[in-house]
């Protein structure tokens, strides 16, 4: 079973939020889901992302692929750096 973690869309019609969630790559984009990891809300200014740091560096370590869209809100949180660093020692 390939794991990916990825954003499954909420909110209202032109006002989306998104959760983070861990999920098989074969289910539906707002299906089933395994753990959800953090949201996303895009409507704010600037944006708010909240990321459970603990869960989504397990689900790393474990295999499971970021999307790039969540690559790139984990690089703007600076949990991607915190990874790095924490490889090093």
């Amino acid at each position: 079973m390939a794991v990916a973690i990825r954003l499954a869309r909420f909110g209202e019609k032109k006002r989306p939020t998104y959760r983070i969630v861990v999920a098989d790559s074969r289910a539906p984009r707002d299906g089933r889901f395994i753990e959800k990891i953090g949201i996303y809300d895009p409507n704010h200014d600037p944006a708010v992302i909240r990321i459970e740091e603990d869960k989504a560096i397990e689900w790393i370590r474990k295999g499971a692929q970021p999307s790039e869209t969540v690559r790139k809100l984990m690089i703007k949180s600076g949990l991607l750096k915190k990874m790095a660093e924490s490889k090093e020692t």
